[in-house]
């Protein structure tokens, strides 16, 4: 089988409707998994397994495990840390969105969610795109 590098990085959001069978966002990630594994960071694993129920432990761990899980490491700290104090006066980012955003910027991988508002950092790539972009 042939493996492809991540292209994508799912945010908290987008996997919350894949597991809720939001029709759309299946259909998205499907689309974007026949490109390459999608991607997510640990704290979107976290963010989502503390949300889940008891009885979805089970098939969100099982969707996780076809995720292609990105450490943070130190390039990552660095830049979510950049993003923190940048933009601290103006939105006060949340410690989770930055070190996603930074995750994505840093692996070159388009962002895909649906709160690009909590994403005003440069150099991210969002999926799918808007007009303009």
């Amino acid at each position: 089988m042939k493996m492809f590098r991540p292209t994508h990085l799912l945010d908290s959001d987008v996997i919350i409707w894949v597991l809720r069978g939001r029709k759309e966002t299946v259909r998205l990630v499907e689309e974007i998994a026949r490109i390459g594994v999608p991607a997510c960071s640990p704290l979107s694993l976290i963010e989502v397994l503390m949300g889940a129920k008891p009885e979805e432990e089970e098939r969100t761990r099982k969707f996780f495990s076809a995720l292609e899980l990105l450490p943070v490491d130190r390039a990552i700290a660095e830049k979510a840390t950049a993003y923190i104090k940048a933009y601290q006066d103006v939105k006060n980012p949340d410690f989770a969105d930055a070190i996603i955003a930074a995750t994505a910027v840093v692996h070159d991988l388009a962002l895909v969610t649906y709160n690009r508002r909590h994403y005003p950092m440069p150099g991210i790539r969002f999926y799918p795109p808007t007009s303009g972009e």
